[in-house]
């Protein structure tokens, strides 16, 4: 397999099949589309960078007015909306261009949120009896919502909270476990514009979370069995849901110590008292009958609420204080600590814009979080708008390590918006797409452990990446069984469809006959302008190479374009 972190794309496409040896995973030429999947052999690499972008230029003097900047361009636009949601088309590329970008944010943050996931469970009858030990409905919903719910801003959001947050099917062995992952995602989608200090609390609260990171069922200290409160919700928490392990200044870096290492958050005895504040919460109710229950946030049983003095960071919890108060107590001492604005803000920098971020772009991100202007910390609608109104993000990076790997459910649930997929009877039974030999390695909420499909601080090895120390997340997804799964699986999407859910390639149909303008617009709106031109030219003239004189091989220029598109390492690595 060729290197999969080649700093220099524009050579290694321009490379002709007959001079460049088969890469591990590549797809052979089938009867349909010949010419193009052989041509194909360029594009098989999944990708040949991430991370961020270059510093924010200075800005200007306070003394001179600066000029309002330019309407965006149409790549500029396209490539906008490939960070603020899924896919660009026409005409929400001539709105960005029309309205600017803030104002489409403004448009988005003001959709309402519907048709939630467990509403639509129990509309299509799933709450039987043979699907309560099951998690049938789920993945329907979950792609129902990703591939066609008009808040795209809402729901890329609660895809990048998902995986910040994580709960995992995998994990859920429990009764109505499709409800309550639905439940779960429904509760992110209430919180995806408030506020962290609420969405915190409310995860915390969940039943999914309950069950999934054993604070549901905790209970306090038993001197006579030897019974301990179970720590695990009380360290990850902290972990990966709050302050994170070190000690942070506000641009990420780690606040060091006297000997030079980097300070820790917190001890393992803080671990512990901490678990003994997350002690009594349970199920508001159960029923083998009726899924509602896993809706509901848990609820303090004080029998079993661990007694005494606490401490949550240092900060006091009388012995007086019940479960809800002591909650109360660590939440707001989590939500305040220093950390939380450069930790989990990376993060969304990374899930939305860029798997490298500079200091600096973290610095003036984690400045909104602490304040969106208004006196108000954690304003999760203001941070998102910091996030892609930084100048980091509007300006196409230039460095080695710019940009980020398309994660591969982005890059279905992108195929699918670009070319008005739909589902004839609603069902969107694609299913989980977690097989990495056959289909993404990857399905949203199926995440193998609380850790994500990657890590946030996952550095590649063997590769320019790892020896720059470049963060690069998806590449823990990257190797040669995902590659080839992901293009086998995306032939068969592109010709035949999921399951049901099939897309209208009518508007490219209309450009056959001219095929560079095909995979120009192409190259627009899958790429948002990161495509090269050499790169476009080499796939127009495979392209150009399938006889278009009838509808089958009009269809098959169309499948033939967008497959080498969606399999080049300037589309997978988005800038």
């Amino acid at each position: 397999m060729p290197d999969l972190h080649t700093p220099d794309l524009a050579h290694e496409l321009a490379v002709s099949p007959a001079q460049r040896p088969a890469a591990a995973g590549e797809l052979h030429a089938s009867a349909a589309v010949p010419a193009a999947l052989a041509a194909a052999t360029l594009l098989t690499a999944c990708g040949g960078g991430g991370g961020g972008g270059d510093s924010a230029s200075p800005g200007t003097s306070a003394s001179v007015a600066a000029p309002p900047p330019p309407p965006p361009t149409d790549t500029e636009a396209a490539r906008f909306l490939a960070q603020a949601g899924f896919s660009a088309s026409t005409a929400d590329i001539a709105t960005v261009k029309a309205n600017g970008y803030a104002a489409w944010l403004e448009a988005q943050f003001a959709r309402p949120v519907n048709a939630g996931h467990f509403d639509w469970l129990l509309e299509r009858g799933y709450a039987v009896e043979a699907n309560r030990n099951s998690t049938a409905g789920l993945d329907n919903t979950i792609w129902r919502k990703l591939m066609s719910a008009p808040d795209t801003l809402r729901q890329r959001v609660v895809l990048a909270l998902s995986e910040i947050f994580v709960v995992s099917m995998n994990g859920l062995e429990v009764s109505w476990r499709s409800f309550m992952g639905a439940a779960y995602l429904d509760l992110l989608e209430q919180h995806a514009f408030g506020n962290y200090r609420a969405l915190l609390e409310a995860v915390t609260l969940s039943p999914a979370m309950g069950v999934y990171l054993n604070m549901r069922g905790n209970q306090k200290e038993d001197t006579r069995t030897g019974r301990v409160p179970d720590e695990n919700y009380a360290r990850e928490c902290m972990q990966l849901f709050s302050i994170g392990l070190v000690q942070l200044n506000a641009d990420g870096s780690p606040k060091l110590g006297s000997d030079g290492k980097a300070l820790e958050t917190y001890t393992q005895a803080q671990i512990t008292e901490l678990a003994r504040v997350f002690t009594g919460w349970d199920y508001d109710g159960a029923s083998t009958t009726d899924p509602s229950y896993v809706r509901r946030p848990m609820l303090n049983i004080a029998t079993r609420f661990a007694t005494g003095a606490k401490q949550v960071l240092g900060v006091a919890i009388p012995a007086t204080a019940d479960g809800a108060a002591a909650m109360k107590t660590a939440m707001d001492t989590l939500a305040a600590h220093p950390n939380v604005g450069p930790f989990i803000g990376r993060q969304l920098i990374q899930r939305l814009v860029a798997s490298h971020p500079s200091a600096a772009y973290i610095a003036r991100v984690s400045a909104v979080w602490n304040d969106n202007g208004a006196g108000v910390r954690g304003d999760l609608k203001a941070v998102i708008k910091a996030i892609l109104l930084d100048p980091e993000a509007r300006k196409v990076p230039t460095a080695a390590s710019g940009g980020k790997l398309r994660e591969p459910v982005l890059r279905l649930v992108q195929w699918a918006r670009s070319f008005n997929a739909t589902s004839p009877t609603g069902v969107w039974n694609i299913g989980d797409t977690s097989n990495a030999g056959t289909r993404l390695g990857q399905s949203p909420l199926r995440s193998p452990s609380v850790f994500n499909f990657f890590r946030p601080g996952y550095v590649p090895p063997n590769s320019v990446l790892g020896s720059n120390a470049i963060t690069a997340p998806e590449f823990q997804l990257c190797n040669e069984s995902t590659v080839a799964g992901y293009l086998n699986f995306l032939q068969t999407a592109i010709g035949s469809g999921v399951g049901e859910v099939k897309a209208s390639y009518t508007a490219e149909l209309a450009l056959v006959a001219d095929v560079p303008g095909l995979v120009a617009d192409l190259a627009l709106r899958l790429g948002g302008g990161g495509i090269s031109a050499e790169t476009q030219a080499t796939i127009a003239t495979a392209v150009a190479t399938i006889t278009a004189t009838t509808d089958a091989g009009k269809l098959n220029r169309v499948y033939a374009a967008i497959l080498m598109l969606m399999a080049g390492p300037e589309y997978l690595v988005q800038k």
